[in-house]
C-alpha cells in the first residue's frame, strides 16, 4: 500500500526519554512512564497499559476556585506506560519548560497537559477584567516540569520591555510577576456618543520585566467572572476579597 500519508513527516516520533514532546505542531505525544496531568477529552489515542482518572479542576479548594470564578481546567490524571496523544480541536500545541523559581499566569482553556510536578493554582489578575471582557482569574503554574498550551494560530511573544496592551480575548499566558491593569483604547468623542466603536474599547496592561504570549484570534474566555451586569462586578468585587491576589 502506497500513499503521501504514510511519509515519513506522519509517522509516530519515538524517543527514549518519557515525558511530553511534540508530535507535530497541533498533536501532544506523552511517552508515559509514570503519570501526568490532562485536559479532560483531550485524549485522541493512546497505546499501552495506560489508566484515566477524573480531578475536576484538581482537588476540592481548586474546585470549589473554579465554580465561583468560571476558571480553572477540568483535569484528568493520566497514569501508567505508553503512549499517550493528545489535541484539542486542531489548536497548535506549544511546550513550556519551566524551572524552580518560575511562575506562568495562564488562560485555562489553553492549557493542555502538565506533568504532575507542577504546582497550579486559581489567582486573580490584579486590576484586569472588570471593565473588560477578560475572565478576573487566571491559573498560576510554578514549580519544576513541562506543561502544554495551545494557541488558534502561530502567536507572537512580547517582550515587555515598555508599555505593553494586548486585547484580553488574545492573551494567552504571560510571566506571573508583570503587574497587569485596565487601559482604555478607545477614546471617547462624538463617534461614541452616536454609538460608534472601533472595536478595541479595553485593553490589559502590562508592565516590569517578562513576557506575553498572543495569538491571532479573539475568543471569549470560559470565564466571564466579574463581567456582565453590574450584579455580576459585585460579585466578581466578593471573590476578590475571598480568593485575595
Amino acid at each position: 500500500m502506497r500513499s503521501e500519508l504514510f511519509s515519513a513527516e506522519n509517522l509516530e516520533k519515538e524517543s527514549a526519554q518519557p515525558g511530553l514532546r511534540l508530535q507535530n505542531s497541533k498533536l501532544l505525544k506523552a511517552e508515559l512512564n509514570g503519570e501526568f496531568m490532562a485536559r479532560q477529552g483531550s485524549m485522541v489515542a493512546y497505546q499501552g497499559n495506560v489508566q484515566f482518572e477524573a480531578l475536576g479542576s484538581g482537588g476540592i479548594g481548586k474546585f470549589i476556585k473554579s465554580k465561583l470564578t468560571g476558571e480553572g481546567v477540568p483535569l484528568m490524571k493520566v497514569r501508567g506506560t505508553g503512549d499517550v496523544f493528545l489535541a484539542d480541536k486542531a489548536a497548535d500545541v506549544h511546550l513550556i519548560d519551566l524551572e524552580p523559581g518560575d511562575a506562568l499566569s495562564i488562560n485555562g482553556t489553553n492549557v493542555l497537559a502538565f506533568d504532575s510536578t507542577l504546582n497550579y493554582d486559581i489567582k486573580m489578575v490584579g486590576g484586569a477584567g472588570m471593565m473588560s471582557n477578560a475572565g478576573l482569574f487566571n491559573c498560576v503554574f510554578s514549580g519544576h516540569g513541562r506543561i502544554a498550551v495551545t494557541t488558534k494560530g502561530t502567536p507572537v511573544v512580547l517582550s515587555v520591555d515598555q508599555p505593553t496592551y494586548v486585547d484580553p480575548q488574545a492573551a494567552i499566558c504571560w510571566s506571573a510577576n508583570l503587574q497587569t491593569g485596565y487601559h482604555r483604547a478607545e477614546q471617547l468623542g462624538l463617534g461614541t456618543l452616536l454609538g460608534r466603536t472601533t472595536g478595541e474599547r479595553f485593553t490589559m496592561s502590562f508592565a516590569g520585566q517578562g513576557f506575553v504570549v498572543v495569538q491571532p484570534s479573539e475568543e471569549p474566555p470560559a470565564g466571564l467572572a466579574g463581567t456582565g451586569s453590574g450584579g455580576q462586578q459585585g460579585q466578581g468585587g466578593l471573590l476578590g476579597n475571598l480568593l485575595g491576589n
